[in-house]
């Protein structure tokens, strides 16, 4: 059974928060790029409605002057839109007359109603277009931290269904908005000029439907926020469970996966029908209202054309103003109503302005100074000076890290799970910036390095190996766009990979699926690791690169990245311990501390916590020091609330 969805339920909360007059910026920073179009728009929904206007009127000057007042002696035919000379003198001439006055609003209006529906729609797409870039642009350049706070679907909710709920506002809903003030301001100045005291109470409503619609703004905003809540819920536990469908089926689980599904697709029906309740209850007192103002108008009008006007009103009421009256009263009907549904747009446009904008607000702890320059890297002498790091103010991940790496040499990083391996490297990329201390890079602190240049001159290899979807080729080439088939299959065949791409069904174009679903675990990996290698950085991080591969595979990758990490500065990360005793220098990290550093054979002797690891992947557990298991186990406690490795 589904629970209710609380406001503070909403991921983008504070984001949203501190969005301000969302729906302004819309216009304010995107529109007025956009203005002819939407000056086309306007103009056209103008003109199309004077025209859509004039045929009601037309038709009562026609009951008036040609049928109903034939041969009466009654007044003369008259067009105010037209000067006398322009009116025939029969008739028949005159019934042509407004017959072709007639077509030519209906032909007319048509080809308006085009331009206007091409001015709205142009505007509208422009803007989805620019706001959805926009967005992934400030998405994409936002701290790790964010995404690590953000599920996926709750991210493509914004951009999808956020954003077409702006174009569709855009388009229909001012569209609409336009249009219904034209009508009304136009069918409001046209029944006062007939006859003031009819209009007065054919407008009589107007002021109790502004605030019969004001009441339902405000039931309705907060309702419309819990329905995005939810909406973000659901794409992400579809996303989550779409994502990890493998484990689903081999673990036997669809059952209570469907069920998890049911329960937020639940919530979303319960907060989208309370908001459609709300909605459904406010049209037809909307169209009660309008209904009664028509009614009055019928009733009072046709008694008043009979001669028998009630209380005080006063003058006459011809057949033609009449009829005019009831079908411009029809008309103003139909836009009153239709104001509820443009109330109802703008507001689940404005609460996806209100998440848009304020997460394009959204501010980024990792940020370049105005003085920043491109990175150049000479020797590639890469220091750490008393570094320090969390994660957030309550928990400190990294304490005094301190070593120095010489160009062209290799350190690694080891130690139990948890232990901040992975987040010292981090921030070496920059992924987040460090507290104390400060890393250089040839002497140059990192932090006055342009992001961009200094990502450009570092490799990353990591253990969580991610392929896009498309072919092999366009996977290896990925941030080295600009190389040929000949340096692609360079890099493949030094990461041991060409041999398994050749025997795919299309080589080097063979599609690689999802994520690379369609390929195994090892064969990812060596595409990552292809993939540094055609980047050919002055720098290299290996982050467990070898740890979806067989023995035999990683016998073969070991060699290629020996050859690989000759003559660049490497930091390599990993738990097998035997593909990192040849390195030129080994820190072994503890709870973000350096307690061990020093060579394999030099930490070996050292008998410390490298030499226990080092005899755990032995097979000598049972030589170990029983401080070493306490240790052990401590530390796996830790490590069941945050896994930072």
């Amino acid at each position: 059974m589904g629970t209710a969805i609380d406001e503070d339920d909403d991921p983008f909360e504070e984001q949203r928060e501190r969005a301000k007059n969302p729906m302004r910026r819309l216009f304010t920073e995107y529109g007025r790029e956009n203005v002819p179009a939407a000056t086309i728009g306007i103009f056209s929904s103008v003109i199309a409605r004077i025209l859509d206007l004039l045929p009601p009127v037309l038709l009562g000057v026609a009951v008036d002057s040609i049928f109903k007042q034939r041969g009466s002696g009654g007044s003369e035919f008259d067009l105010a839109v037209l000067p006398a000379s322009a009116i025939p003198e029969t008739e028949v001439g005159q019934l042509y007359l407004v017959v072709g006055l007639i077509a030519v609003a209906f032909f007319g209006g048509a080809g308006f109603h085009f331009t206007r529906n091409w001015g709205w729609n142009s505007f509208a797409q422009h803007i989805q277009h620019e706001v959805r870039t926009d967005t992934y642009d400030k998405m994409q350049r936002l701290n790790m931290d964010f995404f690590a706070d953000k599920q996926t679907g709750e991210l493509m909710s914004i951009l999808s269904n956020d954003v077409n709920r702006l174009e569709r506002f855009l388009n229909d809903g001012m569209n609409s908005a336009l249009r219904l003030g034209v009508m009304v301001i136009g069918i409001a100045a046209i029944l006062i000029y007939l006859n003031w005291q009819l209009a007065m109470i054919t407008l009589l409503i107007v002021p109790l439907l502004g605030i019969f619609t004001y009441a339902f703004i405000q039931r309705i905003q907060p309702k419309y926020k819990q329905v995005r809540s939810s909406v973000g819920q659901v794409n992400s536990r579809l996303e989550n469970n779409l994502g990890g469908i493998q484990v689903i089926k081999t673990s036997s689980t669809e059952s209570y996966e469907s069920e998890r599904v049911e329960d937020v697709s639940q919530d979303y029906f319960d907060a989208n029908w309370d908001a459609i309740s709300t909605r459904i209850r406010f049209y037809p007192g909307l169209r009660v209202l309008a209904g009664v103002g028509f009614v009055l108008t019928f009733l009072i009008g046709g008694l008043w054309v009979l001669g028998a006007p009630l209380g005080p009103i006063s003058g006459t009421l011809s057949p033609g103003e009449f009829v005019t009256f009831i079908l411009l009263g029809q008309r103003f009907i139909w836009p009153m109503a239709q104001f509820g549904s443009i109330i109802n747009m703008y507001q689940r446009a404005y609460a996806s302005a209100a998440r848009i904008f304020g997460l394009m607000d959204e501010p980024s702890r990792i940020s370049e100074t105005p003085a920043a320059e491109s990175l150049s890297v000479s020797d590639g002498r890469v220091s750490y000076e008393e570094v320090s790091f969390g994660y957030d103010a309550d928990e400190q991940i990294l304490e005094d890290v301190t070593f120095d790496v010489a160009g062209g040499e290799t350190l690694a990083l080891v130690g139990p799970t948890g232990a901040g391996k992975s987040t010292v490297l981090k921030l070496l990329l920059r992924m987040y910036d460090v507290e104390e201390g400060r890393i250089t890079i040839d002497g140059e602190d990192i932090r006055d390095i342009t992001i961009q240049s200094l990502r450009r001159h570092v490799g990353y290899v990591s253990q969580d190996t991610f392929l896009f979807y498309g072919t092999v080729a366009q996977n290896l080439t990925y941030g080295a766009f600009e190389s040929d088939h000949e340096e692609m299959v360079a890099a493949a065949k030094a990461a041991e990979a060409h041999e398994f791409i050749m025997n795919l069904p299309e080589g080097y174009d063979t599609e690689v699926g999802e994520r690379g679903v369609k390929l195994s675990g090892g064969q990812r990996q060596r595409i990552s690791i292809a993939r540094a290698i055609l980047k050919d950085p002055e720098i290299l991080i290996l982050d467990e690169a070898t740890s979806d591969v067989d023995t035999e595979t990683e016998m073969l990758i070991q060699r290629s990245l020996d050859e690989l990490t000759r003559d660049r500065t490497t930091f390599a990360i990993a738990h097998r311990l035997s593909t990192i005793k040849d390195a030129e220098q080994i820190a072994v990290l503890e709870a973000g501390k350096i307690v061990e550093q020093g060579t394999h054979g030099e930490l070996i002797g050292a008998d410390g916590l490298y030499a226990h690891l080092w005899g755990v992947q032995a097979g000598e557990i049972d030589e170990l020091p029983q401080e070493f298991i306490d240790r052990a186990s401590q530390r796996q406690a830790r490590v069941e609330a945050t896994d930072d490795d």
